[in-house]
């Protein structure tokens, strides 16, 4: 017996009926050999975490653009406490903790530089728009290791494309419309519990907002401090979802989590001061999408050899994509502004 089996056995004893076993997986796009040591979804936990893909989270926005402090959330810290908070709720309801993870690590590959800021830009430029969770599955599939892609697990594959809920989601879908697992349904609960927390936190970090600016009809609920909410969302989700075929949160903290989520639409990510920096990031991705879009020629050839032949705007999509802030800052600089004359 090797290890992976004796791994797949311990999963089938200890797991919860309803948990997600390596050993069933759906399995991969091109079949392979199976790993002696690792669970197909161990596996894939570690492709994505060696992927040029994720180790460029850690220079692309969350909320801030090119933040000056060191504390500020990146795309990259944001993924690892969506991490965290996801393997906590898997682990308390004896869900596979691999798979949840690997989706976890993988859910926002294909952010765009500066946030929903570069997302915007590409969603109305590109035919058939852009949104960041169809790109992450590009990326895994299509992008990643030269154009091979990673060649992920069905099920991660799965939680990655339905993750999302966008600002008028439905937090917890019905089964038949959200993720095949209850793995892929905990990321979409997880997703929101860590960023409207973290956001929060950095918006009174940067000035933006006080402890005290948050309604008391939410505080009163979940609690003020940023570890109280955390905990008091997450019990919620455990106490909801515990022997149960889905994922679920009580109801008052549900209306919670949106409410503290709409609250932070309005005092944060449209006050003024931000939108004046989220229209300079449009600026600079809008001129940056019409330039590859005219010189394919300067796109990489793996991104071109990705794309159809001629489909120009497609690969100027994958190419900026991929691009971190300060890659895309730098380019805009070569492309579009002077360079000083040097003094003798």
């Amino acid at each position: 017996m090797t290890v992976r089996e004796m791994l797949e056995g311990q999963e089938r004893q200890a797991l919860s009926p309803y948990a997600a076993l390596a050993g069933n997986s759906k399995g991969r796009q091109v079949p392979e050999p199976e790993c002696p040591v690792r669970t197909a979804f161990q596996r894939d936990r570690d492709r994505i975490l060696h992927s040029k893909a994720f180790r460029r989270l850690t220079h692309k926005t969350q909320v801030f653009l090119a933040p000056a402090g060191d504390h500020y959330r990146t795309r990259l810290t944001h993924t690892l406490e969506v991490a965290q908070i996801a393997r906590t709720i898997a682990r308390a309801l004896r869900l596979n903790e691999d798979l949840t993870e690997a989706i976890a690590l993988a859910h926002d590959l294909g952010h765009t530089p500066f946030g929903h800021a570069g997302e915007s830009v590409l969603d109305r430029l590109l035919p058939g728009g852009f949104r960041h969770y169809e790109q992450s599955l590009r990326v895994v599939e299509r992008l990643e290791g030269d154009g091979r892609g990673l060649n992920l697990t069905a099920e991660v594959r799965d939680g990655i494309v339905k993750h999302s809920k966008g600002r008028d989601g439905d937090l917890l879908l019905p089964a038949a419309g959200g993720p095949a697992t209850l793995e892929g349904q905990i990321l979409r609960v997880a997703d929101i519990i860590a960023y409207v927390n973290h956001d929060i936190d950095d918006a009174v970090r940067g000035g933006m907002l006080s402890e005290t600016d948050l309604p008391v009809r939410f505080t009163r609920v979940v609690g003020r401090s940023r570890s109280e909410r955390i905990g008091g969302m997450v019990r919620s989700v455990i106490a909801e979802s515990a022997e149960q075929p889905r994922i679920a949160m009580g109801e008052e903290v549900r209306v919670t989590v949106l409410g503290l989520r709409e609250f932070l639409f309005e005092r944060v990510y449209f006050n003024p001061e931000s939108r004046r920096e989220f229209e300079k990031a449009i600026q600079i991705v809008e001129a940056l999408f019409r330039h590859f879009l005219a010189h394919p020629e300067e796109i990489p050839p793996d991104i071109l050899a990705a794309n159809a032949p001629g489909d120009r705007a497609r690969a100027a999509a994958d190419f900026l994509a991929g691009m971190t802030d300060r890659y895309a800052l730098a380019t805009y600089q070569r492309l579009f502004l002077p360079k000083p004359w040097a003094v003798l």
